[in-house]
């Protein structure tokens, strides 16, 4: 699993720095606010930019808040604010190698504020560049050494170069910083299943869902992991009751390639996909992705 709140944090931290505190706005009144340049004071205004930019962020307009960011970056290109926020707004539209551009361009301009560090690191991470990923995620480790989340998104680096005795001591070390971190306990599992280590995986994943009903979530993939670990050992019934259990709480999961996403190792994708031909399971699936079709867009003006 991948673990997405760190660019909340980033924002946060970011509009902190232009002086601005993390309350709440009102996101109807900031899609209705106008754009004007005084170049009186460019840098000033730039960062008012970056600031409603990041502001529309939080709200997942992100649509709405790259424009934004784009003007500011150009407005003050030596501003650390304005590269990082517009770096994170790509990295949140998954526009990695922008991303990496401007958050590279970020850290140069301050090199020793760790949350650059950590969205490079994940943005290097997407981008598949493992190697940048580790680097830069444990320079930033250095500068804030118990920040949960980056130590997480090293984890999954270490995992994705298949050096699972790393990413397991890493993924402990998060837990010991957070225990009900569940993703890190899920990885573990991950890690364990394509190690051969089936019943170690199973409690990891029984643990997982433990943890994340404690902060009262419901994981789907640990419940999905559970089902193809069953299957394998031959508890069908069992196996099909969590594959649908999994499909109601996020189809999503029901996706090769949203699994793949979320760092499944070659040996579960295969045992999986039993599950996920089943007709129990494939109905919901295929029940939400019509459900998806009908729903209708809506198209917003900038």
């Amino acid at each position: 699993m991948r673990y997405q709140m760190r660019y909340r944090v980033w924002l946060l931290t970011v509009l902190a720095a232009v002086g601005v505190g993390a309350s709440p706005l009102n996101a109807q009144a900031l899609l209705h606010q106008t754009t004007k340049i005084n170049f009186g004071n460019l840098e000033e205004q730039a960062l008012g930019l970056a600031r409603e930019a990041a502001q529309l962020a939080q709200f997942e307009q992100y649509d709405l808040a790259l424009p934004r960011a784009r003007l500011a970056a150009q407005l003050a290109p030596k501003a650390f604010q304005t590269q990082g926020i517009l770096g994170s707004i790509y990295l949140r539209k998954e526009q990695y190698s922008e991303a990496i551009a401007s958050l590279s361009l970020a850290h140069k301009l301050k090199k020793d504020e760790p949350t650059i560090l950590f969205s490079l690191g994940a943005a290097y991470l997407r981008n598949k560049s493992y190697p940048e990923a580790i680097s830069t995620l444990k320079q930033g480790l250095v500068l804030e050494p118990k920040a949960a989340t980056a130590m997480f998104d090293l984890g999954n680096a270490y995992f994705l170069t298949k050096r699972y005795n790393e990413a397991v001591t890493i993924y402990k070390d998060v837990l010991t910083l957070d225990n009900k971190f569940w993703a890190a306990t899920n990885n573990i599992g991950l890690v364990e299943y394509e190690r051969g280590n089936i019943e170690q995986a199973i409690a990891k994943w029984q643990e997982s869902l433990k943890q994340a009903e404690k902060i009262e979530f419901l994981a789907a993939e640990p419940t999905l992991a559970l089902a193809t670990a069953f299957y394998r050992k031959g508890d069908q019934a069992k196996a099909i009751q969590l594959g649908v259990e999994a499909m109601k709480i996020d189809p999503r999961y029901g996706k090769i390639p949203h699994l793949v996403e979320n760092l499944w190792g070659d040996q579960l994708i295969n045992d999986v996909k039993v599950i996920l031909a089943h007709p129990k399971v494939k109905t919901i699936i295929e029940e939400s992705d019509l459900a998806t079709r009908q729903v209708p867009r809506l198209r917003l003006r900038n």
